[in-house]
């Protein structure tokens, strides 16, 4: 999956948000939650590259979708 590198954990908050997810809960790591898939954000700036790729996979995204949501 092609890297999604600069990304802040309130951006990817904010993208996740746009797509229905809402914030279970948070702490060290923010989970968010459709229901049906929940996803947990670690709240560093910026967010690893690989890490922001895997959760915008498990969010159903590709990363030019990710991109244009940005």
């Amino acid at each position: 999956m092609p890297r999604l590198p600069g990304i802040s954990h309130a951006q990817a908050v904010r993208v996740f948000g746009k797509i229905g997810f809402r914030v279970a809960r948070e702490g060290k790591h923010t989970v968010m939650s459709n229901g049906k898939v929940r996803l947990t954000i670690p709240r560093h700036n910026p967010i690893n590259a690989f890490t922001m790729g895997a959760l915008a996979k498990d969010a159903g995204l590709t990363p030019e979708q990710f991109r244009e949501l940005l």
